[in-house]
């Protein structure tokens, strides 16, 4: 009861030799075949910067997003794609998609999973696709928040963020030091 098939083969060769696999698994499992199974077949990855529902942390894109998702959209689009897809183009993709059977969270997941491979993040608190169907706005912001905080601002769009990493951040127009008056 509560054995796998799979491992029905092991366990009778394991019998028949007389060996316990008691080095393959943690005590507390020890005598307990078939039932734990090691973590190996979890996806680890990096934790994302902010949480999902952490769209107060940056309001300004929380309230462009809750009204004009598809401009977020096409911002991220862009910077994903390093380029190949313009903000304008972006943002006209997912504007054409919601309105067909609320179809955007088809793109919207897409490019949730590029930008998680990119970076290495862990899937979760729930997958690309669920995310994006059930909380299209939030998960728009979450991708926004971690793109910002990995110093590629999706505000800028591609081309001003390599004008950024191409100058640096220094500004050509300084502005003087503060003079002060003594008597």
């Amino acid at each position: 009861m509560g054995r796998v098939e799979a491992n029905n083969e092991e366990e009778t060769s394991q019998a028949e030799s007389g060996t316990e696999p008691a080095a393959s698994q943690p005590q507390q499992f020890q005598g307990v075949q078939g039932v734990y199974q090691s973590p190996s077949h979890l996806t680890i990855g990096a934790p994302w910067s902010t949480g999902l529902f952490d769209c107060h942390l940056d309001l300004t894109n929380a309230v462009i997003t809750a009204f004009l998702p598809c401009v977020t959209f096409g911002q991220i689009a862009e910077v994903v794609d390093a380029g190949q897809m313009t903000c304008p183009l972006g943002t006209f993709i997912y504007m054409l998609m919601m309105p067909a059977i609320c179809s955007q969270w088809i793109m919207g997941s897409k490019y949730r999973t590029h930008l998680r491979q990119r970076y290495n993040l862990v899937e979760a608190p729930y997958s690309d696709m669920i995310s994006h169907m059930f909380c299209p706005c939030c998960s728009l912001c979450q991708e926004f928040r971690e793109l910002r905080n990995r110093g590629l601002d999706p505000a800028l769009g591609w081309n001003g963020i390599v004008a950024q990493q191409h100058y640096g951040n220094q500004q050509v127009n300084q502005a003087p030091q503060v003079q002060s008056m003594s008597k």
